[in-house]
């Protein structure tokens, strides 16, 4: 399972609502401006999360986007839900042999363990140790 840039923005536009909650709208142009990120396809990303209750939309001159709920309510799985779909990094098959078919799920809960149990006040306010070796790992 690779997430996409529509997963990945999405968090950055989240976490960046979480970060300024309580302090009012956020316009999707400061988001992108801080982040160096196209203003448009952050426009694109930000409607399935305002459809799917995550965010709400503020009219007006000081308009923008807040959190819909309280960061803590929030998890990383419902974000990427939203904006990749299902979470599935393997098909699982009904024929295949059932170690195999065990393993997959075990991976599939694994990863949506992760997700479902990793909220979006966890994302914001992360402290992390320094430096981290950066790995890819592919799914």
């Amino acid at each position: 399972m690779k997430i996409s840039t529509k997963g990945r923005y999405g968090l950055t536009i989240m976490m960046a609502l979480a970060k300024k909650f309580g302090e009012g709208p956020v316009a999707l142009k400061l988001i992108a401006k801080e982040h160096s990120l196209s203003e448009h396809y952050l426009e694109q990303l930000i409607s399935p999360l305002r459809n799917a209750g995550l965010v709400k939309s503020i009219r007006g001159a000081y308009g923008g986007y807040v959190l819909a709920q309280d960061a803590k309510t929030i998890t990383a799985g419902d974000i990427i839900r939203v904006l990749e779909g299902p979470i599935s990094p393997v098909e699982v098959m009904e024929d295949e042999e059932p170690a195999k078919r065990d393993l997959w799920i075990k991976i599939r809960d694994a990863v949506k363990d992760v997700l479902d149990n990793t909220t979006l006040d966890d994302l914001a306010n992360y402290q992390g140790e320094g430096e981290q070796d950066s790995y890819m790992f592919y799914i």
